[in-house]
């Protein structure tokens, strides 16, 4: 599966019967440096929208929103204890959780890479 986004700029792809979420890289560069990163605990179960993480940078603090619904089965503790890889890398090592879904539908509503390039350049 290719990576696809939602209008809040969190990315999502598959990862066997998971789902990997993080901030496009887009997101990180609007951000600046970021200095902080929250993520929720491994058995935490969110709906399609529900605040999942806080990410805070030089420039202000941004909610990261679930994309789909499920329970996060695995955290990355190195985006916490080394923020700036969210700067680096917010399209592979900097990702933040990997999530069991309960509704695998919902990617089918998120954009493609060509459809968020386009609507991250005119937003």
């Amino acid at each position: 599966m290719t990576v696809m986004y939602t209008k809040d700029h969190e990315w999502v792809r598959a990862d066997g019967e998971l789902y990997v979420i993080g901030i496009s890289a887009h997101a990180a560069e609007q951000l600046g440096d970021v200095v902080f990163v929250e993520l929720p605990d491994v058995g935490k179960t969110f709906s399609k929208g529900d605040d999942m993480a806080v990410v805070e940078s030089v420039k202000a603090a941004s909610d990261v929103y679930a994309p789909i619904s499920g329970e996060v089965v695995e955290v990355n503790a190195a985006v916490v204890d080394e923020p700036a890889k969210i700067n680096e890398d917010a399209m592979g090592a900097a990702w933040f959780v990997k999530i069991r879904p309960s509704n695998k539908a919902e990617i089918d509503e998120m954009m493609d890479e060509a459809a968020y390039k386009d609507f991250a350049e005119n937003s």
